[in-house]
Protein backbone atom coordinates (compact mmCIF):
# COMPACT_ATOMS: atom_id res chain seq x y z
CA UNK A 1 0.00 0.00 0.00
CA UNK A 2 1.01 3.62 -0.78
CA UNK A 3 2.51 5.88 1.89
CA UNK A 4 -0.74 8.71 1.98
CA UNK A 5 1.45 11.41 2.87
CA UNK A 6 2.75 10.78 -0.04
CA UNK A 7 0.39 11.28 -2.54
CA UNK A 8 -0.95 14.50 -0.75
CA UNK A 9 2.62 16.06 -0.92
CA UNK A 10 3.10 15.01 -4.84
CA UNK A 11 -0.42 13.90 -6.37
CA UNK A 12 -0.07 14.99 -9.91
CA UNK A 13 3.62 12.99 -10.09
CA UNK A 14 2.35 10.14 -8.54
CA UNK A 15 -0.77 9.60 -10.66
CA UNK A 16 1.51 10.24 -13.51
CA UNK A 17 3.78 7.39 -12.25
CA UNK A 18 0.56 5.20 -11.74
CA UNK A 19 -0.80 5.74 -14.99
CA UNK A 20 2.53 4.27 -16.73
CA UNK A 21 0.86 0.49 -14.96
CA UNK A 22 -2.70 1.46 -15.35
CA UNK A 23 -4.35 4.17 -17.70
CA UNK A 24 -7.50 4.30 -15.45
CA UNK A 25 -5.82 5.29 -12.16
CA UNK A 26 -7.14 8.38 -10.33
CA UNK A 27 -5.81 9.37 -6.95
CA UNK A 28 -7.96 12.36 -6.84
CA UNK A 29 -11.11 10.40 -5.61
CA UNK A 30 -8.68 9.20 -3.05
CA UNK A 31 -7.39 12.38 -1.78
CA UNK A 32 -11.34 13.83 -2.12
CA UNK A 33 -12.31 11.47 0.53
CA UNK A 34 -8.74 11.71 2.70
CA UNK A 35 -9.52 15.65 2.72
CA UNK A 36 -13.10 15.04 3.98
CA UNK A 37 -11.51 12.60 6.60
CA UNK A 38 -9.30 15.76 7.81
CA UNK A 39 -11.73 17.79 7.78
CA UNK A 40 -14.35 15.51 10.01
CA UNK A 41 -11.28 15.10 12.34
CA UNK A 42 -11.14 19.13 12.70
CA UNK A 43 -14.68 19.33 13.65
CA UNK A 44 -14.68 16.14 15.90
CA UNK A 45 -11.07 17.63 18.04
CA UNK A 46 -12.96 21.11 18.63
CA UNK A 47 -15.81 19.32 20.00
CA UNK A 48 -13.49 17.67 21.98
CA UNK A 49 -12.11 20.25 23.09
CA UNK A 50 -15.78 22.09 24.05
CA UNK A 51 -16.80 18.63 25.77
CA UNK A 52 -13.18 19.07 27.55
CA UNK A 53 -13.96 22.78 28.66
CA UNK A 54 -17.63 21.97 29.50
CA UNK A 55 -16.60 19.04 31.65
CA UNK A 56 -14.42 21.14 33.67
CA UNK A 57 -17.13 24.09 34.20
CA UNK A 58 -19.44 21.35 35.16
CA UNK A 59 -16.88 20.31 37.79
CA UNK A 60 -16.93 24.03 38.71
CA UNK A 61 -20.63 24.39 39.36
CA UNK A 62 -21.41 21.55 40.95
CA UNK A 63 -18.22 22.22 43.77
CA UNK A 64 -20.21 25.78 43.62
CA UNK A 65 -23.52 23.61 44.16
CA UNK A 66 -24.59 25.80 41.08
CA UNK A 67 -27.39 24.47 38.58
CA UNK A 68 -25.66 22.82 35.93
CA UNK A 69 -28.58 21.46 33.85
CA UNK A 70 -27.79 23.41 30.64
CA UNK A 71 -24.25 22.74 31.10
CA UNK A 72 -24.62 18.78 31.16
CA UNK A 73 -27.56 19.42 27.98
CA UNK A 74 -25.41 21.24 26.00
CA UNK A 75 -22.33 18.31 26.97
CA UNK A 76 -24.53 15.47 26.28
CA UNK A 77 -25.57 17.55 22.35
CA UNK A 78 -21.99 17.59 21.70
CA UNK A 79 -21.45 13.54 22.69
CA UNK A 80 -23.99 13.10 20.61
CA UNK A 81 -22.16 14.76 17.47
CA UNK A 82 -18.97 13.54 18.14
CA UNK A 83 -20.41 9.73 17.95
CA UNK A 84 -22.02 11.17 14.88
CA UNK A 85 -18.74 12.35 13.74
CA UNK A 86 -16.76 9.13 14.53
CA UNK A 87 -19.43 6.88 12.43
CA UNK A 88 -19.26 8.75 9.34
CA UNK A 89 -15.22 9.00 9.94
CA UNK A 90 -15.23 5.36 10.13
CA UNK A 91 -17.15 5.71 6.86
CA UNK A 92 -15.48 7.76 5.06
CA UNK A 93 -12.05 6.11 6.03
CA UNK A 94 -13.21 2.45 4.62
CA UNK A 95 -13.97 4.35 1.64
CA UNK A 96 -10.59 5.82 1.30
CA UNK A 97 -8.52 3.12 2.19
CA UNK A 98 -10.47 0.42 -0.33
CA UNK A 99 -9.55 2.95 -2.92
CA UNK A 100 -5.87 3.31 -1.80
CA UNK A 101 -5.61 -0.56 -1.18
CA UNK A 102 -6.36 -0.88 -5.07
CA UNK A 103 -3.21 1.41 -6.36
CA UNK A 104 -0.21 -0.37 -7.27
CA UNK A 105 3.28 0.24 -6.16
CA UNK A 106 4.98 2.86 -8.05
CA UNK A 107 7.61 1.58 -10.46
CA UNK A 108 10.96 2.81 -10.33
CA UNK A 109 12.25 5.68 -12.79
CA UNK A 110 14.31 3.87 -14.86
CA UNK A 111 12.12 1.29 -15.64
CA UNK A 112 10.78 1.35 -19.39
CA UNK A 113 7.26 2.90 -19.99
CA UNK A 114 4.79 1.30 -21.82
CA UNK A 115 1.22 -0.84 -21.09
CA UNK A 116 2.63 -2.92 -23.55
CA UNK A 117 4.44 -6.29 -22.57
CA UNK A 118 5.29 -6.57 -26.36
CA UNK A 119 7.92 -4.06 -24.93
CA UNK A 120 9.61 -5.71 -22.30
CA UNK A 121 13.61 -5.12 -22.64
CA UNK A 122 16.03 -8.44 -23.28
CA UNK A 123 18.48 -7.89 -21.09
CA UNK A 124 20.15 -11.29 -20.99
CA UNK A 125 20.03 -14.84 -22.63
CA UNK A 126 22.04 -17.95 -21.85
CA UNK A 127 22.64 -20.61 -24.17
CA UNK A 128 20.99 -21.18 -27.55
CA UNK A 129 17.60 -22.58 -28.22
CA UNK A 130 17.50 -26.37 -29.22
CA UNK A 131 18.07 -27.47 -32.84
CA UNK A 132 16.35 -30.58 -34.15
CA UNK A 133 16.77 -33.20 -36.92
CA UNK A 134 13.68 -34.62 -36.30
CA UNK A 135 9.99 -33.60 -36.15
CA UNK A 136 10.21 -33.16 -32.59
CA UNK A 137 7.00 -32.96 -30.10
CA UNK A 138 5.23 -30.79 -27.48
CA UNK A 139 5.16 -32.30 -23.84
CA UNK A 140 1.37 -33.91 -24.15
CA UNK A 141 2.71 -35.84 -27.50
CA UNK A 142 6.16 -36.92 -25.77
CA UNK A 143 3.44 -38.18 -22.41
CA UNK A 144 1.65 -40.46 -24.43
CA UNK A 145 4.31 -42.61 -24.46
CA UNK A 146 5.61 -41.75 -21.88
CA UNK A 147 3.14 -41.42 -19.34
CA UNK A 148 4.26 -38.93 -16.59
CA UNK A 149 0.59 -37.35 -16.47
CA UNK A 150 -2.79 -38.01 -16.38
CA UNK A 151 -5.00 -35.30 -17.19
CA UNK A 152 -7.82 -37.25 -17.52
CA UNK A 153 -7.99 -38.96 -13.63
CA UNK A 154 -7.21 -35.51 -12.49
CA UNK A 155 -10.23 -34.09 -14.41
CA UNK A 156 -12.62 -36.69 -12.97
CA UNK A 157 -10.85 -36.03 -9.59
CA UNK A 158 -11.17 -32.30 -9.50
CA UNK A 159 -12.02 -31.10 -13.01
CA UNK A 160 -9.77 -29.32 -15.58
CA UNK A 161 -6.72 -27.53 -15.23
CA UNK A 162 -5.24 -30.20 -13.00
CA UNK A 163 -2.85 -33.21 -13.36
CA UNK A 164 -1.45 -36.51 -11.72
CA UNK A 165 1.74 -36.96 -11.65
CA UNK A 166 2.76 -40.64 -12.20
CA UNK A 167 5.53 -42.95 -11.82
CA UNK A 168 8.65 -41.32 -13.24
CA UNK A 169 6.55 -38.26 -13.58
CA UNK A 170 6.34 -37.93 -10.14
CA UNK A 171 10.02 -38.77 -9.58
CA UNK A 172 11.22 -36.29 -12.04
CA UNK A 173 9.33 -33.76 -10.69
CA UNK A 174 10.59 -34.19 -7.07
CA UNK A 175 13.55 -34.37 -8.17
CA UNK A 176 13.34 -30.66 -9.54
CA UNK A 177 12.17 -29.86 -6.14
CA UNK A 178 15.31 -31.19 -4.12
CA UNK A 179 17.59 -29.92 -6.51
CA UNK A 180 16.26 -26.28 -6.71
CA UNK A 181 15.95 -26.19 -2.71
CA UNK A 182 19.36 -27.55 -2.62
CA UNK A 183 20.60 -24.79 -4.92
CA UNK A 184 18.77 -21.62 -2.45
CA UNK A 185 19.62 -23.71 0.62
CA UNK A 186 23.73 -23.16 -0.82
CA UNK A 187 23.02 -19.50 -1.63
CA UNK A 188 21.92 -19.19 2.08
CA UNK A 189 18.14 -19.12 2.06
CA UNK A 190 16.89 -20.90 5.49
CA UNK A 191 14.09 -23.62 4.38
CA UNK A 192 10.37 -23.19 5.18
CA UNK A 193 7.30 -25.14 5.34
CA UNK A 194 4.57 -22.75 5.62
CA UNK A 195 0.86 -23.15 5.84
CA UNK A 196 -0.82 -23.25 2.34
CA UNK A 197 -4.10 -22.06 3.90
CA UNK A 198 -4.15 -18.69 5.62
CA UNK A 199 -6.22 -16.11 6.67
CA UNK A 200 -7.34 -12.63 4.84
CA UNK A 201 -5.29 -10.13 6.56
CA UNK A 202 -2.47 -12.06 5.29
CA UNK A 203 -3.78 -12.30 1.87
CA UNK A 204 -4.21 -8.38 2.36
CA UNK A 205 -0.66 -8.12 3.72
CA UNK A 206 0.61 -9.52 0.72
CA UNK A 207 -1.05 -7.52 -1.84
CA UNK A 208 -3.04 -10.13 -3.05
CA UNK A 209 -6.38 -8.76 -1.81
CA UNK A 210 -8.93 -7.10 -3.09
CA UNK A 211 -7.11 -6.91 -6.03
CA UNK A 212 -6.89 -10.59 -7.17
CA UNK A 213 -9.97 -11.79 -5.31
CA UNK A 214 -11.36 -13.40 -8.23
CA UNK A 215 -8.13 -15.58 -8.80
CA UNK A 216 -8.07 -16.65 -5.40
CA UNK A 217 -9.75 -20.34 -3.86
CA UNK A 218 -11.74 -19.19 -0.75
CA UNK A 219 -12.70 -22.01 1.88
CA UNK A 220 -16.04 -20.65 4.61
CA UNK A 221 -17.73 -22.66 6.24
CA UNK A 222 -19.14 -22.27 9.82
CA UNK A 223 -15.63 -23.07 11.47
CA UNK A 224 -13.35 -21.65 8.83
CA UNK A 225 -12.80 -18.76 6.75
CA UNK A 226 -9.45 -19.46 4.52
CA UNK A 227 -7.43 -18.73 1.11
CA UNK A 228 -5.57 -21.27 -0.41
CA UNK A 229 -2.08 -19.67 -1.42
CA UNK A 230 -1.36 -18.62 -5.08
CA UNK A 231 2.38 -18.39 -3.84
CA UNK A 232 4.54 -19.14 -1.01
CA UNK A 233 5.15 -15.94 -0.74
CA UNK A 234 1.87 -15.12 0.61
CA UNK A 235 2.78 -17.36 3.73
CA UNK A 236 6.24 -16.20 3.90
CA UNK A 237 5.40 -12.31 4.35
CA UNK A 238 2.88 -12.91 6.82
CA UNK A 239 5.84 -15.08 9.11
CA UNK A 240 6.51 -11.17 10.26
CA UNK A 241 3.54 -9.53 10.12
CA UNK A 242 2.50 -6.65 12.77
CA UNK A 243 6.25 -7.18 13.88
CA UNK A 244 8.95 -4.58 14.74
CA UNK A 245 12.82 -6.70 13.64
CA UNK A 246 15.85 -5.78 15.08
CA UNK A 247 18.09 -4.39 12.54
CA UNK A 248 21.38 -6.88 13.33
CA UNK A 249 18.38 -9.63 12.32
CA UNK A 250 18.35 -8.33 8.53
CA UNK A 251 18.45 -9.61 5.95
CA UNK A 252 16.03 -12.63 6.28
CA UNK A 253 16.24 -14.94 3.58
CA UNK A 254 13.54 -17.65 3.07
CA UNK A 255 13.00 -20.35 0.59
CA UNK A 256 10.11 -22.34 0.44
CA UNK A 257 8.36 -25.25 -1.32
CA UNK A 258 4.80 -25.19 -1.99
CA UNK A 259 1.70 -26.50 -4.09
CA UNK A 260 0.40 -23.02 -5.54
CA UNK A 261 -3.32 -22.52 -6.03
CA UNK A 262 -5.14 -20.03 -9.17
CA UNK A 263 -8.18 -20.10 -10.75
CA UNK A 264 -6.68 -18.49 -13.87
CA UNK A 265 -9.88 -17.27 -14.85
CA UNK A 266 -10.47 -16.16 -18.93
CA UNK A 267 -9.33 -18.51 -21.98
CA UNK A 268 -5.72 -18.81 -22.65
CA UNK A 269 -5.75 -20.55 -26.15
CA UNK A 270 -5.06 -23.91 -26.87
CA UNK A 271 -0.98 -23.60 -26.39
CA UNK A 272 -2.02 -22.82 -22.82
CA UNK A 273 -3.00 -26.84 -22.54
CA UNK A 274 -1.39 -29.73 -20.20
CA UNK A 275 1.20 -28.34 -17.56
CA UNK A 276 1.54 -24.64 -19.30
CA UNK A 277 -1.46 -23.03 -17.39
CA UNK A 278 -2.93 -25.47 -14.41
CA UNK A 279 -5.12 -23.93 -11.15
CA UNK A 280 -2.76 -26.19 -8.96
CA UNK A 281 1.31 -26.52 -9.61
CA UNK A 282 4.34 -26.80 -7.44
CA UNK A 283 6.71 -23.74 -6.95
CA UNK A 284 9.83 -23.16 -5.12
CA UNK A 285 9.59 -19.59 -3.37
CA UNK A 286 12.31 -17.17 -2.71
CA UNK A 287 11.65 -14.46 0.04
CA UNK A 288 13.63 -11.87 0.86
CA UNK A 289 13.42 -9.49 3.86
CA UNK A 290 16.05 -6.31 4.02
CA UNK A 291 16.53 -2.73 4.71
CA UNK A 292 15.72 -0.11 1.96
CA UNK A 293 19.66 0.72 1.18
CA UNK A 294 20.26 -2.84 0.50
CA UNK A 295 16.85 -4.18 -1.49
CA UNK A 296 18.65 -3.93 -5.20
CA UNK A 297 21.39 -5.99 -4.35
CA UNK A 298 19.08 -8.45 -2.66
CA UNK A 299 17.07 -7.94 -5.89
CA UNK A 300 20.41 -9.05 -8.10
CA UNK A 301 21.19 -11.76 -5.96
CA UNK A 302 17.70 -13.56 -5.83
CA UNK A 303 17.88 -13.79 -10.12
CA UNK A 304 21.46 -15.08 -10.13
CA UNK A 305 20.19 -17.77 -7.59
CA UNK A 306 17.31 -18.52 -9.84
CA UNK A 307 19.09 -18.47 -13.02
CA UNK A 308 21.42 -21.09 -11.37
CA UNK A 309 18.51 -23.52 -11.54
CA UNK A 310 18.34 -22.72 -15.31
CA UNK A 311 22.28 -23.16 -15.91
CA UNK A 312 22.25 -26.03 -14.05
CA UNK A 313 19.64 -27.82 -16.47
CA UNK A 314 21.58 -26.51 -19.21
CA UNK A 315 18.21 -25.14 -20.57
CA UNK A 316 18.37 -21.66 -22.76
CA UNK A 317 16.63 -18.89 -21.57
CA UNK A 318 16.28 -14.86 -21.36
CA UNK A 319 15.59 -12.37 -18.82
CA UNK A 320 13.49 -9.85 -19.27
CA UNK A 321 12.59 -6.13 -17.82
CA UNK A 322 9.26 -6.00 -17.55
CA UNK A 323 7.89 -2.28 -18.67
CA UNK A 324 5.75 -0.55 -16.28
CA UNK A 325 2.29 -1.93 -17.76
CA UNK A 326 3.28 -5.36 -17.23
CA UNK A 327 4.96 -5.20 -13.97
CA UNK A 328 3.10 -7.09 -10.95
CA UNK A 329 0.40 -5.16 -8.99
CA UNK A 330 2.59 -4.79 -5.81
CA UNK A 331 6.39 -4.56 -7.58
CA UNK A 332 8.33 -1.48 -8.44
CA UNK A 333 11.09 -3.99 -10.91
CA UNK A 334 10.14 -7.32 -12.09
CA UNK A 335 12.57 -8.86 -14.02
CA UNK A 336 11.00 -12.52 -15.58
CA UNK A 337 13.24 -15.20 -16.78
CA UNK A 338 11.60 -17.05 -19.43
CA UNK A 339 12.46 -20.36 -21.32
CA UNK A 340 12.07 -21.44 -24.61
CA UNK A 341 9.02 -24.06 -25.44
CA UNK A 342 9.98 -25.37 -28.32
CA UNK A 343 6.30 -27.43 -28.63
CA UNK A 344 4.64 -23.83 -28.18
CA UNK A 345 7.32 -21.71 -30.27
CA UNK A 346 7.25 -19.36 -28.10
CA UNK A 347 9.34 -17.86 -24.43
CA UNK A 348 7.02 -18.91 -21.67
CA UNK A 349 8.26 -17.09 -17.76
CA UNK A 350 9.32 -19.69 -15.32
CA UNK A 351 10.33 -17.15 -12.95
CA UNK A 352 9.55 -13.37 -11.90
CA UNK A 353 11.72 -11.82 -9.36
CA UNK A 354 10.32 -8.65 -8.02
CA UNK A 355 11.12 -5.64 -5.50
CA UNK A 356 8.32 -4.59 -3.79
CA UNK A 357 10.02 -2.15 -1.65
CA UNK A 358 7.62 -1.30 1.35
CA UNK A 359 4.46 -1.58 -0.59
CA UNK A 360 3.73 -5.05 1.40
CA UNK A 361 4.91 -4.05 4.34
CA UNK A 362 3.07 -0.86 4.65
CA UNK A 363 0.08 -3.33 4.59
CA UNK A 364 1.82 -6.05 7.20
CA UNK A 365 2.39 -3.45 9.39
CA UNK A 366 6.29 -4.94 9.11
CA UNK A 367 8.79 -2.58 10.57
CA UNK A 368 12.28 -2.41 11.78
CA UNK A 369 14.30 -0.95 14.25
CA UNK A 370 17.76 0.77 14.76
CA UNK A 371 18.83 1.49 17.88
CA UNK A 372 16.54 3.92 19.60
CA UNK A 373 15.20 4.96 16.57
CA UNK A 374 11.74 5.27 15.20
CA UNK A 375 10.79 2.01 13.24
CA UNK A 376 10.77 1.92 9.48
CA UNK A 377 9.09 -0.11 7.01
CA UNK A 378 11.33 -2.70 6.12
CA UNK A 379 11.61 -4.11 1.69
CA UNK A 380 10.15 -7.66 0.97
CA UNK A 381 11.04 -9.19 -1.77
CA UNK A 382 10.38 -12.09 -4.12
CA UNK A 383 11.45 -14.55 -7.40
CA UNK A 384 9.93 -18.00 -8.17
CA UNK A 385 13.30 -20.31 -7.58
CA UNK A 386 11.16 -22.08 -10.01
CA UNK A 387 7.87 -22.83 -10.26
CA UNK A 388 8.08 -26.66 -11.91
CA UNK A 389 5.35 -27.44 -14.60
CA UNK A 390 6.56 -24.76 -17.10
CA UNK A 391 10.30 -26.27 -16.31
CA UNK A 392 8.89 -29.88 -16.41
CA UNK A 393 7.74 -29.05 -20.41
CA UNK A 394 11.09 -27.09 -21.03
CA UNK A 395 12.83 -30.46 -19.77
CA UNK A 396 10.93 -32.85 -21.84
CA UNK A 397 10.52 -30.62 -25.34
CA UNK A 398 13.88 -28.84 -25.41
CA UNK A 399 16.00 -32.83 -24.30
CA UNK A 400 13.96 -34.76 -26.46
CA UNK A 401 15.45 -37.44 -28.51
CA UNK A 402 14.46 -38.63 -32.11
CA UNK A 403 13.42 -42.14 -30.72
CA UNK A 404 10.91 -40.77 -28.48
CA UNK A 405 13.05 -40.73 -25.10
CA UNK A 406 14.13 -37.67 -22.80
CA UNK A 407 17.67 -37.13 -21.77
CA UNK A 408 17.36 -36.65 -17.80
CA UNK A 409 19.56 -33.26 -17.31
CA UNK A 410 23.10 -34.61 -15.41
CA UNK A 411 22.28 -32.42 -12.02
CA UNK A 412 18.96 -34.51 -11.39
CA UNK A 413 20.31 -38.11 -11.80
CA UNK A 414 21.52 -38.43 -8.49
CA UNK A 415 17.88 -37.85 -6.90
CA UNK A 416 16.73 -40.49 -9.72
CA UNK A 417 19.28 -43.39 -9.17
CA UNK A 418 21.31 -41.84 -12.07
CA UNK A 419 18.49 -42.59 -14.55
CA UNK A 420 20.30 -41.35 -17.48
CA UNK A 421 16.75 -41.41 -19.55
CA UNK A 422 13.18 -41.68 -19.51
CA UNK A 423 11.76 -44.18 -22.28
CA UNK A 424 8.67 -44.43 -23.53
CA UNK A 425 6.95 -47.36 -22.09
CA UNK A 426 5.62 -50.30 -24.32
Amino acid sequence: MLDIKQIRENPEKIEKKLKTKDSEIDIFKILSLDDELRKIQTKTDELKNKKNIASREIGEFIKKKVDASTLLDEMKNIGDKITNLDSTFKEVQEKRDFLLAHLPNIPFDDIPISLDPKDNQCIKTHLEKPKFDFPFKNHLELNETLKLFDFKKAATISGTGFTVYTNMGAKLEWALINYMLDIHRQNGFCQIIPPILVKENIMFGSAQLPKFKDQSYKITDDDFDFYLIPTAEVSLNGLHFDEIILEENLPIKYVSYTPCFRREAGSHGKQERGLIRTHQFNKVELFYITKPEDSERAFNEMVLSAEEVLQGLELHYRNMLLVTGDMSFSSAKTIDIEVFLPGQDRYYEVSSASNCTDFQARRSKMRFKKNEQKPEFVHTLNASGVATSRLMVAILENNQQKDGSVLIPTVLRKYLDDQKYLYPEK
